[in-house]
């Protein structure tokens, strides 16, 4: 008989502590309603010391530069591909390497695929894209004439990589996603233009492409994290706004009086597809001075700030690879 009511208190024991235990897990969930979201965030989450080793890289006076042709831009490409290959990011092509004529010289883009996972929207595209070539020297300063190109474009580069690496990791885009490092964009946008011209030959469905140039230092004063280019050319900017549920992206005048939208790498698939192709910046004409001058090093960055504004472009770039319709239009 005790033995029994010993059995029968230590079953109800298990039940009241497995019942409590029931009780706080949905407590839990109930007051953060997104837990498995956010801890997926968190998982994803690019920090500063990864922006900064990737950046420092590209940036560093190893690679001279990375001039179109040059063994500086070779080492880059090498680099990137090999980021590509340890992320289980594939080729597009039969190798990383897009391979085209730059006025007489031979050089190159690289570009990443990583498939959909639906069955029908893996044959529609998301770019992701930023050049990673620069001009190679420039005045002497110092001593010095490496033109590094931290800001233009290592930082756009970097965020290009980054999201690679985090969009492989998720592995929840249904819609296919190419990344790809344009080269000879210093060369009047070469790289990107012969990109566009051989997807538009190959007849992709191309539904957006976000381009990242110079980012790699807050703007002044504004009340958003960064502009883009063409603001008023799509819904980009509210839809990018919408899907972060915040003020990511503003207007910037001066990006429209001078011309942005059409010096950049989004350019050239805007004109072959006539879709929404737009560069997300942070270079507001006041907040850096070292636009193609030695100085524009690696020690110029501001890791914290990219490593955020990549963190946030996350969950606009993974609505975009998601949403069963074609929700950015041009207007």
């Amino acid at each position: 008989m005790q033995k029994n009511i010993f059995i029968i208190l230590v079953a109800l024991v298990l039940f009241v502590n497995c019942k409590q235990s029931t009780i706080a897990q949905s407590e839990k969930k109930d007051a953060h309603p997104n837990i498995e979201e956010a801890d997926a965030s968190l998982l994803t989450a690019t920090n500063p010391s990864e922006v900064k080793e990737i950046l420092s890289f590209l940036a560093s006076d190893e690679l001279g530069g990375r001039d179109t042709g040059s063994e500086g831009l070779e080492k880059a490409a090498q680099f990137i591909e090999g980021e590509f290959e340890k992320y289980g990011i594939a080729p597009y092509f039969e190798t990383y390497r897009n391979t085209f004529d730059a006025k007489g010289i031979s050089t190159f883009n690289v570009v990443g695929y990583l498939k959909g996972t639906d069955k029908t929207l893996a044959n529609e595209f998301v770019i992701v894209g930023a050049h990673f070539d620069h001009i190679g020297t420039g005045k002497e300063v110092n001593g010095d004439t490496i033109a590094n190109g931290a800001n233009d474009n290592a930082a756009g580069s970097t965020a290009v990589i980054s999201l690679a690496k985090q969009f492989a990791k998720l592995k929840n885009n249904k819609r296919s996603i190419l990344f790809v490092l344009f080269g000879a964009e210093e060369k009047g946008l070469l790289g990107s233009q012969h990109l566009a011209e051989v997807l538009k030959e190959k007849d992709i469905d191309l539904y957006a492409m976000v381009n990242f140039e110079m980012i790699g230092v807050p703007l002044n004063e504004k009340s958003f994290k960064a502009y883009i280019t063409g603001y008023e050319v799509s819904n980009m900017a509210k839809k990018i706004n919408e899907y972060t549920g915040s003020e990511l992206i503003g207007y910037l005048p001066k990006a429209k009086e001078f011309h942005l939208f059409q010096r950049s790498d989004n350019y050239p698939f805007y004109k072959q597809f006539n879709v929404p192709c737009q560069t997300i910046s942070t270079f507001d004409f006041t907040n850096y001075d070292y636009y193609h001058h030695v100085d524009d090093e690696a020690s110029e960055m501001n890791f914290e700030f990219i490593a955020e504004l990549i963190n946030e472009c996350i969950p606009a770039i993974e609505k975009m690879a998601n949403t069963p319709s074609k929700e950015i239009k041009l207007n």
